[in-house]
């Protein structure tokens, strides 16, 4: 799944901001903007995939 941010604005007018396709502590980094310049935030729930480890692809570097 790619990463995705949704925005839900409910009847009462609150915001729930809900981050997609992310792992680990990436989607507080992707949606921190957004928080802080929507309000304060009430209530954060992590889902597990903020416990997952993020995988990333090594990088070879070569000194020459």
């Amino acid at each position: 799944m790619k990463p995705t941010i949704e925005i839900l604005i409910q009847p009462t007018g609150e915001l729930q901001i809900e981050a997609l396709g992310f792992k680990g502590q990436s989607c507080e980094a992707a949606t921190k903007a957004l928080e802080q310049a929507l309000g304060v935030t009430k209530a954060k729930v992590k889902k597990p995939e903020y416990h997952q480890r993020q995988t990333t692809k090594p990088k070879l570097h070569l000194n020459r």
